[in-house]
């Protein structure tokens, strides 16, 4: 026990720290992509992907630690998660490789039919990773069928459910909203008024997609909303984002960037927790037989390496978080182009 926790539970809220940090940090990065064909304008888009050159490929590490996380801590929930979203994960991982060769591409010829090729291919890589990522999500949340042995039992096919494919579609609207606000952020004059315009929006799309999801949720999937049922005080989450999400035309509108784009962090954040406290302590929930869902007892690692994972976190993470708010803090500012830009 440390601090009236155990340290499966410790381990878990690392989990969730750092899953919200890549949501985060990689989440407005994917969401500047997804909405990258709505800017017309060769120099708006040179200036959309120059906003994210600096820290796109700085923000993936917060995954690679997420994975690392979940192999050390939950390794039974690694194993079983990683082989039912094997088809999903690969996509995914598939997508980012796209992602990544695009942004680097697109610059090295100066042709028309070049660069318009890239940003379709920057762009459609990036809604398929978020899309990909909200598959997964809402599976996740739902559950997947499990036999005894904690072995995914469904077919490739199971992944594409009615709720999941809702979460996919909540999450690109989230990640959008995300983008249009960081884009804003970086940006002046014309075009910071047409991401100001996206950003309401896709604001609006978010809210939609939202109260969709959670009206099927309610009706379909009670063991996601038991807890927030049972105890009136976990309320304060789903609140407080409403509250982020209702700040942030507000702060646009006063022409405060930064904390619109911090309201919409807070929403992120706010998001997943509401989801881990349903879920908690479940790490995969069995839909077939709840006996058979791995959860933070029974997937976790021995107590001796717990204690060791918490301690290397402990100092590894917040090295992770001041280089992350090191590169933002070099690169802040607006966006200007020079001939060393994408």
């Amino acid at each position: 026990m440390l601090f009236g926790l155990d340290y499966s539970t410790w381990w878990f809220l690392v989990l969730g720290a750092v899953i919200s940090g890549y949501a985060i940090l990689d989440g407005f990065d994917l969401g500047a992509g997804a909405l990258h064909l709505f800017l017309k304008k060769e120099n708006s888009r040179r200036i959309a992907l120059n906003a994210i050159g600096p820290v796109w490929d700085g923000n993936e590490v917060w995954l690679v630690i997420a994975g690392g996380a979940l192999f050390a801590g939950f390794p039974v929930a690694y194993a079983a998660v990683f082989s039912a979203f094997y088809l999903p994960a690969m996509i995914f991982l598939i997508g980012l490789i796209w992602r990544a060769v695009a942004i680097e591409f697109r610059s090295k010829e100066p042709g028309k039919t070049w660069r318009l090729t890239w940003d379709i291919i920057y762009s459609a890589a990036c809604i398929i990773v978020t899309l990909s990522l909200g598959l997964m999500l809402g599976n996740i949340a739902m559950g997947l069928p499990l036999n005894e042995q904690k072995e995914f039992t469904g077919s490739t096919w199971s992944f594409f459910n009615p709720f999941s494919i809702m979460v996919a579609f909540t999450t690109l609207a989230l990640f959008m909203m995300h983008g249009a606000i960081y884009l804003a952020m970086k940006t002046e004059n014309r075009l910071y008024t047409k991401l100001t315009l996206l950003a309401r929006n896709f604001t609006v799309f978010f809210l939609l997609s939202f109260a969709i999801t959670t009206v099927y949720t309610l009706l379909y999937i009670p063991h996601l909303s038991d807890k927030l049922k049972s105890s009136p005080t976990y309320f304060i989450f789903p609140v407080i984002m409403f509250l982020a999400i209702a700040n942030i035309p507000r702060q646009l509108n006063k022409g405060n960037y930064r904390f619109a784009f911090i309201s919409s962090a807070v929403t992120i954040a706010a998001l997943l927790i509401t989801v881990a406290i349903e879920v908690y302590p479940n790490l995969l929930y069995a839909s077939n037989n709840p006996a058979n869902s791995i959860t933070i007892t029974n997937a976790s690692s021995s107590l001796k390496t717990m204690k060791t994972l918490l301690l290397i976190a402990a100092i590894g993470t917040p090295l992770v978080g001041i280089y992350t708010s090191f590169v933002f803090w070099t690169f802040k500012g607006k966006v200007k182009l020079d001939e060393m830009s994408y």
